[in-house]
């Protein structure tokens, strides 16, 4: 499928306007279908989970503690942070095709230096490496874009994101199946398999999407300023970044309390471990079926409002010890129906705040969601120890989550003020 409206003042670009004349040049000259943008996204989330289920069976493996292994969650999380930093301007300054090209090449290096690595410390070296993958995220989502305007941008986000959901969806049943059968590493050469698919997939669709800034990268850079001084960009980076962050933090501490406190092998835990995946794969569709209708406050304000539900409920009933596995994982679903809400609105309401710093703004966007990720992610793994119930994790994710709604309505409240000033 590939998209035929362009937006009122959008059309498709030449690549002579990108201003690299060394890095490989496309075949074809028109903007990246649908599906090329779904593999780039999926391949990031892919090499975020698949391998989540193995993280106990890692620490034996490599004979370390379980809590170091989880580290290669925050580690990921954070290189990402700072990677994403960096490819949006560049990406603005030599387009988004060479910027991607490097990235999965990378990508596929630092796989097969997990795959073969002697240690845990180099494993998380190269876990660390990998985390270069995620500029396929951002870029593919910058791409959409370059291609759309507004609530058409968050619609074809979401339907993006909606195909990308079903890699997070299978990803850690079946890695949990390799682990089982193959053992651990049979995760990473699937991940190399479909990265190199990817790569041939991209190579020959897509197209440049981004016009030629005309400035230099210190120039590029530079531009942060003025997002960093903008209230609403702020304010729906840290809506879809709080949001996501109670997912980050079930990320690092989810595999613990599949596997000390509920008694799963690896093999189950990687099929409760996808029920999030459910519900985002719902949440976005809903996006791109009805945030050209319904605005993007209002989507981010109802998945803030529906993932802070989820936690709030399976929290409550761990402190009143009732908790199981089946209300522990089955209220994650509406912590993914919640993130497919708010995510790709809120990520196009940061975007379209300086529309002439698409990428910039979706690199400096997501580095702020991956940031608090980490940083999540890590303080999860932590609290959770021997003897531990479900509650601390669960009250970092409704933290989190709070936060996430507050963050949207401060936008609202906000916009409404300048509404009555006009």
């Amino acid at each position: 499928m590939r998209p035929r409206h362009l937006g009122p003042s959008r059309s498709r670009i030449p690549l002579t306007q990108v201003s690299d004349t060394s890095a490989p040049k496309p075949a074809p000259r028109t903007p990246p279908g649908l599906l090329t943008l779904i593999l780039l996204s999926g391949i990031s989330a892919l090499g975020m989970n698949i391998f989540q289920p193995s993280l106990p069976g890692m620490a034996k493996y490599f004979d370390v503690d379980y809590h170091l292994m989880a580290l290669s969650v925050p580690a990921y999380l954070a290189t990402s942070a700072v990677v994403q930093i960096l490819c949006g301007p560049i990406s603005d300054k030599l387009g988004r095709r060479p910027v991607l090209f490097w990235s999965l090449l990378i990508f596929l290096l630092f796989t097969v230096g997990c795959i073969f690595a002697p240690t845990a410390g180099l494993f998380l070296m190269c876990r660390m490496g990998q985390a270069i993958g995620t500029t396929c995220m951002v870029l593919s989502r910058a791409a959409v874009r370059d291609m759309y305007e507004g609530p058409k941008a968050a619609s074809m986000i979401g339907y993006v994101t909606m195909g990308m959901t079903l890699v997070p969806m299978l990803g850690p049943a079946l890695g949990g199946i390799l682990d089982q059968a193959y053992g651990w590493q049979a995760n990473f050469w699937l991940l190399f398999a479909c990265a190199l698919v990817t790569l041939w997939l991209f190579w020959v669709d897509f197209g440049e999407t981004a016009h030629a800034s005309g400035k230099t990268l210190g120039e590029q850079f530079g531009e942060y300023p003025e997002l960093l001084r903008s209230p609403r960009f702020w304010g729906y980076s840290l809506a879809s970044g709080w949001s996501a962050g109670s997912f980050f933090a079930y990320l690092g501490g989810a595999p613990f309390v599949g596997t000390h406190i509920y008694g799963l092998s690896s093999g189950e835990l990687g099929l409760f471990f996808s029920a999030p995946a459910v519900g985002y794969f719902l949440g976005n569709y809903l996006s791109g079926r009805f945030s050209e209708q319904v605005g993007i406050n209002s989507m981010v304000l109802w998945g803030t409002c529906i993932n802070l539900f989820g936690v709030a409920l399976s929290l409550g009933i761990s402190l009143a010890g009732l908790g199981t596995v089946w209300s522990f994982f089955g209220l994650m679903c509406f912590v993914g129906l919640g993130n497919g809400l708010a995510i790709p609105n809120g990520t196009t309401g940061a975007i379209g705040v300086r529309p002439h710093l698409a990428g910039t703004a979706a690199g400096l966007s997501s580095a702020i969601m991956i940031g608090s990720g980490a940083a999540l992610s890590a303080m999860a793994a932590a609290l959770l120890g021997e003897g531990s119930t479900a509650a601390p994790l669960l009250g970092i994710m409704a933290a989190s989550g709070l936060g996430g709604l507050l963050a949207i309505a401060t936008v609202m409240r906000r916009e409404a003020q300048l509404a009555r000033q006009i």
